[in-house]
């Protein structure tokens, strides 16, 4: 068994990670933001939500965190949208209809 410490700087360095991925995939949310504005379609995308609550659940090697995962993608799918709304109305204001 680790010891409390050991188990903390795991956890540390698993969060670096996560924070890292974490600001990749919102920086291509904003080129999925850019390509839906300059080609007129919604942000938000119910069907695109629910395939990737599915597949990102089926990924787990344990199911018994799937509602967790759920949870999670739910909220980084929330602020995704919200800086691809964000965009949006900068576009919008600025009158270009594009990034």
């Amino acid at each position: 068994m680790r010891s409390l410490e050991e188990s903390r700087a795991v956890i540390d360095a698993v969060d670096r990670e996560i924070v890292r991925l974490f600001e990749k995939r919102m920086t291509i949310a904003r080129d999925v933001a850019a390509y839906k504005i300059g080609n007129g379609m919604p942000v938000l995308d119910r069907s695109r939500e629910a395939q990737v609550l599915e597949s990102r659940a089926a990924m787990l090697d344990d199911p018994y965190w799937a509602e967790s995962v759920r949870t999670l993608y739910e909220a980084v799918m929330a602020i995704s949208r919200a800086e691809q709304e964000k965009l949006l109305k900068a576009a919008t204001v600025a009158g270009e209809g594009q990034l």
